[in-house]
C-alpha cells in the first residue's frame, strides 16, 4: 500500500493537456480559458449615471442654488442633453450617459419635483456623486480574464461586455464511467432480493457535469471475457476510464487482470486510506488513464473528489486554488493505521471560522449519509485521536 500523498502525486504526474477548441461563449460555463480576454474599450465606456434623478453642475450648489429648471428628460441610450446655465438640470435615468456640462447626479429621494422644477430637500450633496466614471473598471486593452481562469457567470458577463462571442477553451478529456457487478440493475428495473439499483455511475456523472464534463455510462457484468472486450473498446475511444467496483480482492473482481492483459500498467493498487483502500490506478501504453475506484458509494465519491477532480483541473491548466481547511468541532477517534476521510457538515461560528461537524455513518456503503454532509475532512495517518479545535484539510462536495 502507498500513502494518500504518494497516490495523489502519481495521479497528478499523469496530468496532460487535450488541446484547445472554440466554443460559443454561452456554452463556456465551467470551462478553462485557453486565451487572454482583453477589454475592447473602456469599461464603462462613458460616464454612466448610477441613480435615477437629475444631473446638475456642482458649481450651482457652491453658488447656493437649490432649485433647478428641468430642461429635458434623458433615458439610458439617449443622446446626452447639455444644460446652458447652472439653474438648469436634466432629469436623467440610471445607465444614461452623463452630459458633459454636468458633473453631479442627485437622486429622486433627495428632491421635490413640481411644475417643471426640481428642488433639493437635503444638504448632503457631494460633487461627482452617483456617477460610474469612464474606464473606472477597466481601460481599453486591460486584461479582463486570463488563460487558466475557470469560466464563471461573472466571467461570462465580462466576456459578453467586451464582445467575445466565441472563446478558445481547453478541451475536456473523453471520459467513460463503468459500473460492474451482477448484483446491480438499472434505475427503472425492479431489483431482486439480492440486487440493488445502480447509483454510483449516475453520481459520478452528476459530479463531472458540475465541472463541465459530460461523461458516458457503461455497465459491465461479472464476466472476465466481456469485461476485457468492453475495456478494449473503451481504451480505443476514451482518454480516461472511471470504474466503480471490481477492484477489491474478491473472486469475481476481474478488472485488474483484464487491464493487465490489455497492457494497462498498474501504477498503484491499495492506498492507506478509509474509505477507498482498494483504489487502483493505471496507464495504458498509449496514454489512456484508468481510475478504478472501489464499488462502495462513499469510497467512489471520496476518491472522485480527492484524486480525479484535481487531475482534471491540472490537465485543463486551471489555476491552482489554496487548500481549503476547517476547524474540527468535535472529538473523533479512529483506530486504524489509515488516513481517515471523515464526512462532515460545515458551518461558520460566531468568529467567522469554518467549522466541520463530524457526521457518524455506517461505513463506505452508507451513501444516504452523503446527502446530510458537505465535505470530507482529511485526518492524518499518524494520529488516532483528533481533538476539537484542530484544523485539517477539507474536500468539499
Amino acid at each position: 500500500m502507498i500513502t494518500v500523498e504518494e497516490a495523489a502525486k502519481i495521479v497528478l504526474e499523469q496530468a496532460t493537456g487535450y488541446g484547445v477548441e472554440i466554443v460559443p461563449f454561452e456554452q463556456s460555463l465551467g470551462r478553462v480559458l485557453a486565451e487572454d480576454i482583453k477589454a475592447d474599450r473602456d469599461l464603462p465606456p462613458y460616464n454612466r449615471v448610477t441613480m435615477d434623478g437629475i444631473a446638475i453642475s456642482y458649481e450651482a450648489i457652491e453658488n447656493g442654488i437649490s432649485t433647478f429648471r428641468i430642461k429635458a428628460t434623458q433615458a439610458a441610450g439617449d443622446d446626452p442633453v447639455d444644460i446652458e446655465d447652472h439653474t438648469e438640470c436634466v432629469e436623467i435615468m440610471t445607465g444614461a450617459m452623463l452630459p458633459g456640462s454636468t458633473d453631479t447626479v442627485v437622486r429622486y429621494e433627495d428632491l421635490e419635483l413640481r411644475a417643471g422644477l426640481a428642488t433639493l430637500v437635503t444638504n448632503g450633496i457631494r460633487k461627482g456623486q452617483n456617477i460610474h466614471y469612464k474606464g473606472k473598471d477597466k481601460k481599453q486593452d486591460d486584461l479582463v480574464a486570463e488563460t487558466g481562469a475557470m469560466v464563471t457567470p461573472a466571467i461570462i458577463s465580462l466576456i459578453a461586455s467586451v464582445g467575445e462571442s466565441e472563446l478558445r477553451v481547453k478541451k475536456l478529456p473523453r471520459v467513460v464511467i463503468l459500473s460492474s457487478g451482477n448484483e446491480l440493475v438499472d434505475v427503472d428495473q425492479a431489483p431482486g432480493p439480492f440486487q440493488i439499483r445502480r447509483s454510483n455511475n449516475y453520481t459520478v456523472r452528476a459530479v463531472l457535469k458540475q465541472h463541465g464534463l459530460d461523461a458516458q455510462l457503461l455497465h459491465l457484468p461479472d464476466d472476465e471475457e466481456v469485461i476485457k472486450k468492453q475495456l478494449a473498446i473503451c481504451l480505443e475511444n476514451y482518454d480516461a476510464i472511471i470504474l466503480s467496483g471490481g477492484v477489491s480482492m474478491g473472486k469475481f473482481d476481474h478488472i485488474p487482470r483484464a487491464l493487465a492483459a490489455l497492457k494497462v500498467k498498474q501504477l498503484f493498487h491499495n492506498v492507506k486510506q478509509r474509505p477507498g483502500k482498494p483504489f487502483w490506478f493505471g496507464k495504458h501504453e498509449n496514454g489512456q488513464l484508468v481510475f478504478a475506484f472501489p464499488g462502495n458509494p462513499v469510497a467512489t465519491f471520496m476518491c472522485l473528489h480527492r484524486y480525479f477532480l484535481p487531475w482534471l483541473h491540472k490537465s485543463m491548466g486551471a489555476k491552482e486554488k489554496p487548500q481549503l481547511r476547517a476547524v474540527l468541532s468535535g472529538r473523533v477517534s479512529f483506530h486504524f493505521p489509515l488516513k481517515y476521510f471523515l464526512q462532515v457538515k460545515l458551518h461558520y461560528n460566531e468568529y467567522c471560522q469554518l467549522m466541520a461537524s463530524p457526521v457518524e455513518g455506517n461505513g463506505s456503503g452508507d451513501f444516504a449519509n452523503l446527502a446530510d454532509t458537505d465535505a470530507f475532512m482529511e485526518l492524518p495517518l499518524e494520529k488516532n485521536e483528533f481533538k476539537r479545535g484542530e484544523v485539517f484539510p477539507l474536500w468539499p462536495f
